[in-house]
């Protein structure tokens, strides 16, 4: 009965898989991987609209190309490492909140990126990401003029409160009624309104009505209060 040495199983597995890759496949993979993920985080930095910019999250998406190049690079050449990824793979959990609805895209195209790279459809991963970013560029230029914002109105009396409507009807374009609080010392109205820039002068005008105690406004995304 033959003997299995550590030669025999050293020359079989990793001696094997070296000489049957290509060196020159994986720098061209690494290198293009790396390139449009630069693209990726120029586009992901010009498109940005949310209320604080991650410069952390944008330098993720170059890594997440190119990590993901070479796990697609080293899964492709062994059935077996493929296998065991997937099982590694699985027990990963990621904890960090996305905050922003446009950054899960990014994430799935950085993560494209890599499997379409690592896969060596070069010209997939190229016109595919620049069909991709001129899209995202063309349709975050197109902002809306008016902002959301998130009015709080403490006053006294029903007059008040309707003078207070009234002014309100006649500077936004829409608004939507969200709490009314009634207590001993008066009402409390939390209104959503639509503003453009300069909301300094609508503001003024309810905090100058009478029987109006205090008027805030604060920005508002949909989600939370900036």
């Amino acid at each position: 009965m033959a003997t299995l040495t550590f030669n025999d199983i050293l020359s079989s597995s990793i001696i094997d898989n070296i000489t049957n890759f290509s060196l020159l496949d994986m720098a061209i993979a690494m290198v293009l991987a790396f390139i449009v993920g630069l693209f990726i985080y120029y586009v992901y930095k010009k498109t940005f609209s949310g209320v604080m910019y991650s410069s952390g999250f944008g330098v993720s998406l170059i890594a997440m190309s190119v990590v993901t190049t070479m796990i697609i690079i080293a899964i492709s050449s062994n059935i077996i490492l493929s296998l065991g990824m997937v099982g590694a793979l699985s027990i990963v959990r990621f904890r960090s909140a996305v905050k922003e609805p446009m950054d899960i895209a990014f994430l799935f195209w950085a993560i494209s990126v890599g499997i379409v790279a690592g896969a060596g459809l070069i010209p997939l991963a190229v016109f595919g990401s620049l069909f991709i970013g001129v899209i995202l560029l063309v349709f975050s230029s197109r902002r809306p003029t008016d902002q959301p914002y998130i009015l709080v109105v403490d006053f006294d009396g029903e007059e008040t409160e309707k003078a207070i409507m009234d002014t309100i009807k006649a500077s936004v374009s829409k608004h939507v009624l969200r709490s009314k609080t009634l207590s001993g010392v008066g009402i409390e109205l939390t209104i959503e309104v639509r503003l453009p820039d300069s909301e300094s002068t609508f503001l003024n005008k309810i905090s100058e009505t009478p029987g109006v105690t205090s008027a805030v406004l604060v920005s508002y995304n949909g989600e939370y209060v900036t």
